[in-house]
């Protein structure tokens, strides 16, 4: 199977949800196949169907000051931030197209989580960074160590509509990790977040860029949920191509 990968570049918040909610709509009509949105947003903070308005520590002034937008959406998990400098990835995908091991059993939502989090545990390890899940706390963590607790280098929060995925994954290559200062990140108080760039060793190679990061995450993804990934130069290339299959 094919995994159409369109790569948006840097793409304010507002701009990428209007194209989610787009390509969700053509996914519905199977006039496209599964879809992998990789992009980087302006600094904008996001709150999930579960979000405590608390959680968000500036005030509102303050976010204005920054430049920094708020969003209420319908994805699962709390207040989460995004910003230069971190990849995100919004899978559009039919989840009645997969099963689980071989077997008849069809992909749920526990099930698609721990795919998400496995390809993202897997593109950290092309830099050394040794990644783990989390008993009940949802994303990819890095490994404990004596007294050091583990800490979050990506995120995740999804959607699912009629079978469909929409929203995805943030993960921290490069960020300002001074921003998540804004927020209680996904309410959780006792653990730090990280990134790539700051857990990856400093003569590793490839070095944790945001285009080897790319790179990264599009190989697991296709190898986790066994598709082969073809480029896109833009989404109006996917929906041209799609019309004339």
């Amino acid at each position: 199977m094919i995994l159409n990968l369109v790569h948006l570049g840097r793409i304010d918040y507002a701009s990428a949800l209007s194209i989610q909610q787009q390509l969700v709509e053509a996914r519905h009509q199977q006039r496209i196949g599964n879809t992998l949105l990789l992009l980087e947003h302006p600094p904008v903070l996001t709150l999930g169907r579960n979000a405590h308005r608390s959680n968000v520590i500036a005030s509102d002034e303050f976010l204005a000051y920054r430049g920094v937008e708020l969003h209420e959406i319908n994805r699962g998990g709390d207040v989460t931030y995004h910003g230069p400098g971190q990849l995100v990835g919004y899978p559009i995908m039919d989840l009645r197209s997969f099963t689980v091991n071989g077997s008849d059993k069809r992909l749920g939502a526990v099930d698609y989580v721990r795919l998400l989090e496995e390809a993202l545990i897997r593109a950290c390890a092309d830099y050394a960074v040794r990644t783990e899940r989390v008993a009940g706390r949802t994303g990819v963590w890095t490994l404990a160590g004596g007294s050091i607790p583990e800490k979050k280098i990506a995120a995740i929060g999804v959607h699912i509509s009629r079978g469909i995925t929409s929203h995805g994954f943030a993960w921290n290559i490069t960020t300002d990790l001074r921003d998540f200062e804004l927020i209680v990140p996904c309410g959780i108080t006792d653990r730090d977040v990280t990134s790539l760039e700051l857990e990856a060793d400093a003569d590793h190679r490839p070095a944790p860029t945001m285009e080897n990061a790319v790179n990264s995450i599009a190989r697991h993804f296709g190898r986790i949920f066994e598709h082969q990934v073809l480029w896109l130069e833009s989404v109006e290339e996917l929906l041209a191509t799609s019309l004339t299959h």
